[in-house]
């Protein structure tokens, strides 16, 4: 690690952060899926699809929002999103009486910033590219409590909380994949699962179309992709153009790999979760479960990452009629 690298959270931090959530947040079920051409090759899918917010955010945003609250009651909250992280901070505002603002870029999907306002959150809906200035200037001119979607040591240990769960649900995992676009998620379960379990593999997974974090982790400098290349996915969770400067130092120290799926193959994962497994889920969260359908893995009992479930109805008819859009 280079000496001016930010702190890495630790064990202690992401324990802290189980008990501090603890009372809102759902314990997610490991959900077993067969392969569409092998029905003895299973997956097991730990769905935090199945959140009250429908995506794992939950986790970051309650455990970050309740170290601030005295800031977030007298002046509200600040947040920039793309939709999972918006809804998470506006179920947990709502639910604490919290004022919020919530910076969502004009790509997001519209059932996403619906859900977002039908929680009384203000929506400020912004160009692509200013997304993140738009927030930080709202912060100052508010003074409100800034809750970042994931390069902040809060959010990684709230989403650390997931590989608790899951180790001790699958006492014998030998393989996690994960979605990967800021790095918070995987930052998070990587710094738990790595403390705990070292020898487990911590794979992470992102469309070809944004794949600046296996870029970086290649390469071993982080990169950034311009919004213009990343926007092209349809996995508008995953559309991040680079790591954080929080998230890469984690992902560089406890990541094994990075691999990418295409567009076609997220499609059809989504497809056969739904029919498969009985499990809705948005194309980020499908990434996992396309990696596994397609790509060279490491061996071993595998658990795949549903991150989020908030899919567009109309999209999701589409895919189940013909995975090819």
């Amino acid at each position: 690690m280079h000496s001016d690298s930010p702190a890495l959270v630790t064990l202690a931090d992401i324990r802290a952060a189980a008990q501090r959530i603890d009372d809102l947040v759902l314990r997610t079920p490991v959900i077993e899926v067969p392969h569409p051409e092998d029905p003895d090759r299973t997956l097991l899918c730990k769905a935090e699809s199945l959140q009250p917010t429908g995506a794992f955010k939950l986790r970051g945003a309650y455990n970050a929002i309740v170290q601030v609250i005295d800031t977030a009651r007298e002046n509200g909250i600040v947040a920039q999103s793309s939709g999972n992280h918006a809804r998470a901070v506006a179920w947990v505002a709502r639910r604490l009486g919290l004022d919020a603002v919530i910076v969502m870029p004009e790509a997001a999907p519209q059932p996403k910033i619906d859900a977002v306002r039908a929680l009384g959150a203000r929506v400020d809906v912004v160009p692509n590219s200013q997304r993140d200035e738009r927030a930080a200037q709202l912060v100052t001119e508010r003074g409100s409590a800034h809750i970042p979607p994931y390069d902040d040591e809060r959010i990684i240990a709230g989403q650390g909380t997931i590989g608790l769960e899951l180790l001790e649900q699958v006492t014998d995992v030998e393989v996690i994949l994960v979605p990967i676009s800021g790095g918070g998620l995987i930052s998070g379960i990587a710094t738990a699962v790595k403390s705990l379990r070292p020898e487990v593999k911590v794979i992470g997974v992102e469309p070809e179309l944004a794949a600046d974090a296996q870029q970086s982790l290649r390469s071993g400098e982080r990169a950034t992709w311009d919004v213009l290349d990343t926007y092209r996915t349809i996995a508008d969770g995953l559309r991040t153009p680079s790591l954080g400067e929080r998230t890469w130092p984690h992902v560089r120290r406890y990541v094994d790999d990075i691999v990418t799926v295409s567009e076609e193959q997220i499609l059809d994962a989504v497809r056969h979760l739904a029919i498969a497994g009985r499990l809705v889920a948005e194309p980020s969260g499908a990434v996992t479960t396309a990696a596994w359908l397609t790509q060279e893995l490491p061996a071993g009992k595998t658990v795949a990452i549903i991150s989020g479930g908030s899919t567009d109805p109309t999209l999701l008819a589409r895919i189940l009629e013909s995975p090819r859009l």
